[in-house]
């Protein structure tokens, strides 16, 4: 089994893509891609730009990604409420392409910021907006302050009752 993982955020140490990472690890007998959202610039999304230069190929080079795996695992950056910036306008790109961007592959949504709520505001929108763009959402999974409950040094959840949480979500997928 295939996982492509990621933290939609352009941070270059970012938290989600950390989280990510240590939630695709769990997974057993499985091979996994960590995707870096900055390999993935393009110019701001416009239908003047579309007009131009037609699809990106680093929009299509992500939906390729996508393509190849068998489990996605997103964390989502919580900016201002919602979508970050970056995470948007790849999005937008590759919809454009194909707006079942996620190709009904089953999906492991994730979201955590260092405040107390988690990235909770940007996990409901995605829970709800994301099936429309063929996500097939098997299960979310919130880790609020982030800075507390995870060991950067070691990449995981360093808060027992919530790495439990993780690992039980993980384990009921059948996966």
């Amino acid at each position: 089994m295939k996982i492509i993982a990621f933290g939609a955020s352009p941070s270059k140490n970012s938290i989600n893509k950390k989280l990510a990472t240590y939630a695709a690890s769990i997974f057993e007998n499985a091979e996994v891609e960590v995707l870096d959202l900055n390999n993935y610039q393009m110019p701001l999304f416009s239908v003047d730009i579309e007009a131009e230069i037609g699809q990106h190929d680093l929009a299509k080079a992500f939906l390729t990604k996508i393509k190849s795996a068998d489990f996605l695992v997103v964390s989502l950056a919580e900016n201002n409420g919602n979508y970050s910036a970056a995470f948007k306008n790849v999005f937008d790109w590759c919809s454009r392409i194909d707006v079942k961007v996620f190709q009904e592959k089953p999906m492991l949504l994730m979201a955590t910021s260092p405040g107390g709520r988690g990235g909770a505001s940007v996990l409901e929108i995605a829970k709800n907006a994301f099936p429309r763009y063929g996500a097939d959402v098997k299960a979310t999974f919130l880790l609020p302050s982030f800075n507390a409950n995870f060991d950067i040094e070691k990449g995981k959840i360093s808060n027992d009752e919530l790495d439990n949480q993780l690992k039980v979500i993980i384990n009921s997928l059948g996966i």
